[in-house]
């Protein structure tokens, strides 16, 4: 056992009724189990492949409300959460966390980034969609140095910036089953270097077409 905070998530399909719309989700279909290995770990892939969806219901199943925030910030506008968090068990580490938050892209981020702190646990959806290519930065910073304070962090993100998070463990949700992959091998790093190398071709192809 590591030292994180969340050490496992456990499916229990039996829980999901057979027409849900979550077996229909190519990447979580018969997964058992996603085991945590690093403080900072990264969903990637298409909208649509399930990334904000298991984000979510990890939140929901650890306590968080599901609208965003933290533990003790509880309101509900709306039931928009999926039965998924019904679905899963957390297996928890030995060390229970100081502070948390979980960060919908919706929810104001100054606000988050405030309350990033060690030994928290931070479930961030897509934190990227407010921030300039600076603030990502200035948050990767934030979350490295964190992380390397005792934090756990689990991000679901496009961001070929935040992808470079040193050590970070990065599950794909492209191309069927989750599976871990490196930062060269995500479709955000190859796409943005294929741009920034090939711009002008690459645009005259575009939009020639």
């Amino acid at each position: 056992m590591n030292n994180l905070f969340i050490q496992e998530v456990l499916f229990e399909w039996n829980e999901i009724k057979p027409n849900s719309y979550i077996r229909t989700i190519e990447s979580l279909r018969d997964v058992e189990k996603i085991e945590f290995q690093s403080p900072v770990s990264l969903f990637v892939g298409e909208n649509g492949t399930g990334k904000s969806t298991l984000l979510e219901a990890i939140a929901v199943a650890h306590g968080f409300n599901p609208e965003g925030g933290t533990k003790n910030y509880v309101f509900s506008t709306y039931d928009s959460h999926s039965e998924l968090c019904d679905a899963i068990r957390i297996a928890k580490g030995y060390r229970k966390e100081k502070w948390g938050y979980f960060l919908r892209a919706e929810s104001f981020l100054d606000l988050a980034q405030d309350n990033i702190k060690s030994n928290g646990l931070y479930l961030l959806d897509e934190p990227e969609a407010a921030l300039s290519p600076q603030r990502q930065l200035t948050l990767l910073t934030q979350i490295y140095k964190c992380a390397n304070d005792g934090a756990q962090f689990i991000i679901a993100t496009h961001s070929p910036i935040l992808l470079g998070i040193p050590n970070a463990q990065i599950f794909c949700f492209d191309n069927g089953k989750i599976h871990t992959c490196t930062y060269e091998e995500t479709d955000s790093y190859k796409i943005t270097e294929m741009f920034i190398n090939n711009r002008k071709s690459l645009l005259q192809k575009l939009l020639d077409e």
